[in-house]
């Protein structure tokens, strides 16, 4: 029986070949650039040991990362985030982690093994063959950061054990503790720079845990500025670190290229000097151009096709049909996913999110002829509204229910299928 398998895919990338031919033979082709070696198809990956039940990497002391990346998704693209991230962390490395990029629709044997239905799929190996993290689609360029620190720290605990193993003489004890803080530095070194922008707040750019981080996010979300974050809520030993590291006792803190900006006060002080944020740091190149996944580019693709639309002289109910058609899965809300404007957007986003399937979304507070109109066309009053196949499934509560009951999940994967 053919494998119907295929990575999920933003709603604006080409559409596919409906089908994977997986009885071809293909050449192998490995590249290794960066000290990155690419994983062109099965073949490569079969070359690379990497189809092996119990191998993973042809080094059986050397741990691994497999970064599964489609040609259409431009944040794992060439110069995409999370392609960027990968080189700077591989330039990072010391040869004890390989890093492959795989190319997953040209390898779906190798995708089968890690179960990657989407891009891209972060698989961290251990030496011995067990996975450690792993990170399945998503913004979060920060967290590949973390994973890999991680996977790091916990290959120089094993070399460490296995050194002493064989040796009589211990390290003095007063030397451990110079050694621990260079790990640190070390590990806050490579977050920073995992990313151009990026802030360190409490809690998440979609749910802070204080008012401060949640003002933050909104200064950078408002210059539509594309951004990495780092929870420190969720990693007691950066958070204490990252103050004696920067010499700035208290959070968020907000770094560009590296370097520390400064907290809030600082951001609202540059927001308010001519061009905002964007032009007082040089920050041009990361405004957003939009991208279905990413936050405020919906807003910018919207004013494009309500001008051509108008220019056309199309109705607003055909653009209406237009809209809640553009996804399968499509979300009318206050606001957009990375910034819910209401409580109500948020927790629908929430909901969603915890399903990991792929969907789109229209922030009606930046339309509205769209935020009136809809009321009319689907005759429901009030936002949030969900749409699945161009139809309406209804607001908040009723998901609520039907997440309660069972009959979202059913409903939300079959739609997603082909």
């Amino acid at each position: 029986m053919p494998w119907p398998w295929r990575p999920r895919r933003p709603c604006s990338s080409p559409p596919l070949v409906a089908t994977l031919s997986l009885d071809r033979e293909s050449e192998s082709t490995i590249i290794m650039s960066s000290g990155i070696i690419d994983i062109s198809n099965d073949k490569d990956a079969a070359d690379a040991s990497l189809l092996e039940n119990n191998g993973n990497t042809t080094n059986n002391n050397c741990k691994s990362i497999l970064f599964f990346w489609a040609e259409w998704h431009a944040p794992s693209n060439t110069g995409g985030p999370f392609d960027t991230v990968v080189k700077t962390l591989s330039a990072q490395n010391d040869g004890s982690v390989k890093f492959y990029r795989v190319l997953a629709e040209e390898a779906p044997k190798l995708s089968r093994k890690y179960n990657v239905t989407t891009v891209p799929t972060f698989i961290f190996i251990n030496a011995d063959g067990t996975i450690m993290d792993r990170v399945d689609g998503g913004e979060d360029v920060a967290i590949v950061t973390q994973y890999y620190s991680k996977l790091v720290n916990a290959v120089t605990t094993t070399t460490r054990s296995s050194s002493s193993s064989h040796s009589s003489q211990q390290p003095p004890r007063e030397e451990e503790e110079p050694t621990s803080k260079q790990s640190l530095n070390d590990r806050l070194q490579s977050i920073l720079s995992s990313s151009p922008i990026m802030l360190f707040l409490k809690g998440t750019p979609t749910a802070p845990r204080c008012g401060f981080s949640r003002q933050a996010v909104e200064l950078l979300t408002s210059s539509n500025v594309s951004f990495a974050y780092f929870d420190i809520l969720q990693d007691e030993e950066v958070r204490q670190g990252l103050k004696v590291y920067s010499d700035w006792p208290t959070y968020p803190q907000f770094y560009v290229r590296g370097e520390l900006v400064g907290g809030l006060d600082i951001m609202k002080e540059l927001m308010e000097e001519e061009g905002g944020l964007v032009q007082q740091l040089d920050l041009g190149e990361f405004v957003i151009r939009k991208n279905v996944d990413s936050s405020i580019a919906v807003a910018q693709k919207e004013d494009e096709a309500k001008n051509e639309k108008k220019d056309e002289g199309e109705s607003i109910n055909e653009r209406l049909k237009q809209l809640v058609n553009r996804h399968r899965i499509m979300l009318f809300m206050k606001g957009i996913p990375s910034s819910p404007k209401c409580g109500f957007s948020r927790q629908i986003v929430e909901i969603l999110d915890s399903f990991h399937v792929s969907y789109d979304a229209f922030n009606i507070l930046e339309d509205n002829e769209v935020r009136e109109g809809l009321k009319v066309y689907s005759d429901w009053p009030t936002y949030p509204q969900l749409y699945v196949e161009g139809d309406l499934v209804g607001g908040l509560d009723i998901v609520k229910e039907m997440v309660e009951s069972g009959d979202l999940e059913d409903l939300l994967r079959g739609s997603v299928r082909d």
